[in-house]
């Protein structure tokens, strides 16, 4: 029962920080699968196919075809994260932990943003952790991330991580400014382009 206990508390504790490396395309396979067709994000930066609207995917064959496909390439954090958003849209957050993890301690830039949104905001039903998941959003922008880039100036903004101590997350006014260049450099359209001109008026007061 002990050790019960101990495997999931093991399982539910937070990938450090210190384990999470800077994810390198050039490492992992690109062919496309059936899991990149059904369950890709369209936001996803390393996606290799269009993407699929949470609302439009097809959770039973997604996550059949996802399985099949972490199998096939178990390390390969494109796919574990595609099978963490399946398990976690069909509200299966413990059976995504594992993949989510994966995806993450590979520095996979959608994973650093959505395990950050998620433990920011407690989305999983386990809890608000801003602090570890402000600084997972700050690395998602500093991954390129667009979400990240505008994401981590409007939470430090709101006061999100005023009680988080020193450097985690990293706040840094520079810094913010460059996310908010890099988020310009990539806006496209009206709501994009507004989002990060009213950023920049928010950080200039």
């Amino acid at each position: 029962m002990i050790l019960a206990v101990l495997l999931v508390l093991a399982q539910l504790a937070p990938v450090s920080l210190d384990d999470i490396t800077v994810y390198d395309r050039l490492e992992w396979r690109r062919d496309i699968t059936e899991c990149d067709r059904l369950a890709s994000h369209p936001d996803d930066p390393e996606r290799v196919t269009d993407g699929v609207a949470q609302g439009d995917v097809d959770l039973e064959a997604a996550r059949a075809a996802c399985e099949a496909a972490v199998e096939a390439d178990p390390d390969n954090p494109r796919l574990n994260y595609q099978l963490a958003r399946v398990n976690g849209y069909a509200g299966r957050h413990e059976e995504s932990q594992a993949f989510r993890d994966a995806a993450l301690r590979a520095g996979y830039p959608q994973s650093l943003f959505v395990v950050g949104y998620i433990r920011l905001t407690g989305w999983d039903g386990r809890g608000q952790d801003p602090c570890y998941g402000g600084e997972l959003i700050r690395r998602s922008a500093q991954a390129g991330r667009f979400a990240g880039l505008v994401g981590f100036p409007h939470y430090a903004l709101s006061g999100a991580f005023e009680a988080c101590p020193p450097d985690q997350p990293v706040i840094d006014r520079a810094q913010m400014l460059d996310f908010l260049d890099r988020a310009e450099a990539d806006a496209s359209g009206f709501y994009q382009e507004a989002l990060v001109i009213q950023l920049r008026a928010r950080m200039a007061e």
